[in-house]
């Protein structure tokens, strides 16, 4: 399970629900379980995410990359299609990288990056 903590709690249940169309496992007060692929992702309310990190502080959205999260696709370009229809911006891509993927990534609303991904063989 990968938990993010969310600034707008409300926005984020709602892109995972509606841009990735990931099934809802559990919903409280503070968070929301999103079944995305075999991955589940926590969405936690930032200000319930300090008793999980303390002593250290919720670093605020925006300082930077932590983690990226990769959904294995047949076909990027047309996944970055749907995703754009679905309101998404692209933070990059679809671009070939050397390694022999294609990919693409995009953020949620905690700020999570995303990648979508294709083997190019």
């Amino acid at each position: 399970m990968v938990t993010a903590f969310c600034e707008d709690l409300a926005a984020a249940k709602d892109f995972y629900a509606r841009v990735l169309e990931a099934p809802l496992v559990f919903e409280n007060d503070d968070s929301a379980v999103f079944r995305v692929g075999a991955v589940m992702v926590n969405l936690l309310d930032e200000r319930s995410a300090l008793e999980l990190v303390a002593p250290g502080p919720v670093a605020p959205v925006g300082l930077g990359d932590r983690i990226q999260l990769t959904i294995l696709v047949a076909d990027v370009d047309a996944t970055c299609e749907e995703l754009s229809r679905r309101g998404v911006t692209l933070h990059n891509g679809p671009m070939d990288r050397w390694w022999g993927m294609r990919t693409a990534s995009f953020r949620d609303p905690a700020g999570l990056l995303w990648e979508v991904a294709a083997d190019l063989t």
